[in-house]
């Protein structure tokens, strides 16, 4: 009797074994003819759903391997994005060239021409956007190379060294143009491409990394020696190198969000771009006027931030080191020590500074500001004039 037992036992046994094989091998060919059955099926063809670790023996290679495939998708259309960004763009960036000649006792006159920094073209009929400190040498002779390699001279600079941003004319017509963005939808994390003349030797070179960071306010280098203090601008890995300066910052549309002004001291991978925004009102008063028109109050100042308010005991807002002689400032009776609190019942806080504000406004305007004088608020009214125009 026993020996019967084991024999049926034996025998269920084995019939158990294959029935799971047959199992193994029907889903099996079902994933291959079938993939959109992975997640169900059984020997019946029914749909029972397969247990748990069945379906991790059957398809966990499967998944990976989709998975690796999507992941390469996602970098290609990324390489891909960044490229034609690249060529749409690259052929509007243009690399300034300075000449200057000088004289040396021993040596006699001597001359030098190189690369010293990037534009790009905002309007087809030769008007390229820059740094001021990019073509500030009243002495030097500029022009400029198209990515074709057709150089043109420089005929008239426009300078508006408070924003560090300046218009060359050239002539020429039928130029490749650059779209301008908004600087005020960027995000912190967003893909950055920067397109200059690295080195003042390497034209059209490409970088690219993220937004670090908005609303910045520094002192930076352009890489050359010149130093400027930059207010509400943006910070990116994207490598920017001397010679880079004035060059744009882009989106992944292709859309001109910055203007380069390279970077601080001793940084590594910490670059800042001057807002789009704040080139939009400049360019739109050159192109009425035919010159940078921009409005002007006549003071130095450093923002006191919140941080900054709290540790010295002091209110929020822009705290006037100078006053101009004869500036609007001046005649509305701004003094030295004095702390603006409010522009026209705006706020002045670290991010919306007092020349975010002047810049927002026309010349001849008449600005109501509140003002800390030695602890109290006063009112003051002042009409924004002109300001001093800087042309070459």
């Amino acid at each position: 009797m026993r020996g019967k037992l084991k024999i049926i036992a034996g025998v269920v046994w084995v019939a158990v074994f294959l029935s799971i094989i047959f199992v193994l091998y029907s889903f099996s060919n079902n994933r291959k003819s079938n993939l959109k059955d992975e997640y169900t099926g059984g020997i019946d063809g029914k749909g029972t759903k397969l247990s748990g670790y069945i379906k991790d023996f059957l398809f966990s290679e499967k998944l990976e391997e989709e998975e690796k495939v999507v992941t390469k998708q996602q970098v290609v259309q990324e390489e891909s994005a960044v490229i034609d960004v690249v060529e749409k763009v690259s052929p509007a960036v243009v690399s300034i060239v300075v000449k200057t000649t000088d004289f040396d006792f021993f040596s006699g006159l001597s001359t030098y021409e190189g690369g010293i920094g990037t534009g790009f073209i905002v309007d087809s009929k030769g008007i390229i956007v820059t740094n001021s400190h990019v073509v500030d040498n009243p002495n030097g002779e500029y022009s400029i190379v198209l990515k074709d390699g057709r150089n043109f001279k420089v005929d008239k600079i426009h300078l508006d060294e408070n924003s560090d941003l300046a218009i060359l004319e050239i002539s020429a017509r039928g130029l490749p143009v650059v779209e301008l963005g908004d600087s005020n939808d960027i995000k912190v994390g967003q893909k950055a491409i920067a397109i200059g003349n690295a080195l003042g030797q390497f034209s059209n070179t490409v970088t690219v990394g993220v937004i670090s960071g908005i609303a910045r306010e520094l002192q930076a280098s352009g890489g050359f020696g010149d130093v400027n203090t930059y207010e509400d601008v943006i910070q990116t890995d994207a490598a920017l190198n001397p010679g880079n300066s004035g060059g744009p910052l882009l989106n992944i549309a292709g859309q001109v969000v910055g203007v380069n002004v390279a970077t601080t001291y001793n940084a590594d991978n910490i670059s800042f771009a001057i807002p789009v925004n704040t080139l939009k009102p400049i360019l739109e008063g050159f192109r009425k006027e035919g010159r940078i028109v921009k409005p002007y109050i006549g003071v130095s100042y450093q923002m006191i931030t919140k941080e900054m308010s709290i540790l010295n005991n002091l209110p929020e807002g822009a705290y006037i080191a100078g006053v101009i002689s004869e500036s609007p400032a001046d005649k509305a009776g701004l003094s030295r020590g004095d702390i603006i609190k409010k522009y026209n019942d705006k706020e002045l806080t670290g991010k919306n500074t007092l020349s975010k504000y002047i810049s927002a406004s026309k010349v001849g305007d008449k600005i109501e500001l509140i003002v800390d004088r030695d602890g109290k608020d006063i009112s003051i009214t002042v009409t924004l004039g002109e300001s001093p125009q800087n042309s070459q």
